[in-house]
């Protein structure tokens, strides 16, 4: 008998994905999987890619999950909270929604709205210490997808004082998958098909908490929804400071990181290359004209920016190697 998992909102494209990963985790095992609508419904009906798990959606609620080992809370935006405050202490619990990830109260407000349930162990391991911060813990906020695309870029510049925290520019883009599986006009193939187009721009919920995770003070990011289901390709500009590298400090930051890879100069980042992975690409130069640093960073947001950093996250939580189970390489074409 493996590590006891269960998934709640498991009928959802980042479920779906860590439903994957655990069923080929060599230490996981998989006993539950929730939903909402689609409670008594078999996961294949849901996820067709799964075929061969057998497994019925059972009803959310905490009296199903509570015999697991570890839960992955796979829900809306202002969901975990309650349902989290339910499980006992002894079952370790990541969260890949919101609800636990910002420190600022006032923050959570202006951009979530609704209580503010309070700040768990943030789950970024690449940022220097959180490693042990998640090991040693019982609870741990997942990333949001674009926090963990632009965080991975910015960081360690700031850290290293080779960019100002104060005019950072971003404009990302991702696939549809990143707005979720509830069906919406503006998501339909024929809405989205042959067009690109900017959302959110200068209000999105993730700009909190890149702010926490990288000490920027000034951050415009404008997302931009792309034709395609899954990915996300960050190009993060910020004025340099001295004349520090932006690729050396890159790579010193992420040397024994297995799963940020800084590309060859000249190599720049593009989504395919990581579809299916838990891998963040990264490359970065100086623009000629303006000065400016550029980072661009390019992520799988269901693999990096969900589910296999949640998987990441828990096998730091359980002892585990942290790139058990993940896939490091890319699927292509």
């Amino acid at each position: 008998m493996g590590i006891r998992v269960a998934v709640a909102g498991a009928s959802g494209y980042a479920g779906g994905e860590l439903l994957r990963l655990i069923a080929g985790h060599p230490e996981f095992d998989l006993v539950t999987a929730t939903a909402h609508r689609q409670a008594g419904a078999p996961v294949t009906a849901v996820h067709p890619q799964l075929v061969g798990l057998d497994l019925v959606f059972a009803a959310t609620d905490a009296a199903t999950l509570a015999d697991a080992d570890l839960v992955f809370l796979a829900l809306p935006h202002g969901e975990s909270a309650a349902l989290a405050a339910e499980l006992p202490e002894s079952v370790r619990v990541v969260d890949l929604g919101a609800d636990h990830r910002l420190r600022d109260a006032d923050a959570w407000s202006r951009y979530y709205g609704g209580p503010h349930a309070g700040a768990w162990t943030y789950g970024l391991p690449e940022l220097p210490g959180q490693r042990a911060a998640i090991a040693g813990a019982t609870r741990v906020a997942n990333t949001g997808c674009y926090a963990v695309a632009i965080t991975l870029a910015l960081a360690p510049l700031i850290a290293a004082g080779a960019v100002s925290p104060a005019d950072v520019v971003v404009v990302a883009a991702s696939g549809t998958s990143g707005a979720g599986r509830a069906a919406k006009t503006h998501l339909l193939g024929s809405e989205v098909m042959g067009d690109l187009s900017p959302y959110k721009v200068g209000a999105h919920q993730h700009v909190p908490e890149i702010k926490q995770a990288t000490g920027a003070t000034g951050l415009s990011l404008t997302p931009v929804l792309a034709p395609m289901p899954r990915g996300i390709l960050a190009t993060v500009t910020a004025v340099p400071t001295g004349d520090a590298d932006p690729r050396g400090v890159l790579a010193e930051a992420y040397a024994d990181a297995p799963f940020v890879h800084l590309l060859p100069e000249g190599a720049w980042p593009h989504t395919a290359a990581t579809a299916g992975a838990n891998s963040c690409h990264l490359q970065a130069t100086v623009d000629v004209d303006s000065g400016r640093v550029i980072v661009v960073s390019a992520i799988d947001n269901l693999g990096k920016g969900a589910a296999g950093q949640a998987v990441q996250n828990a096998n730091l939580m359980l002892g585990l190697p942290e790139t058990t189970g993940l896939p490091l390489f890319g699927v292509a074409p």
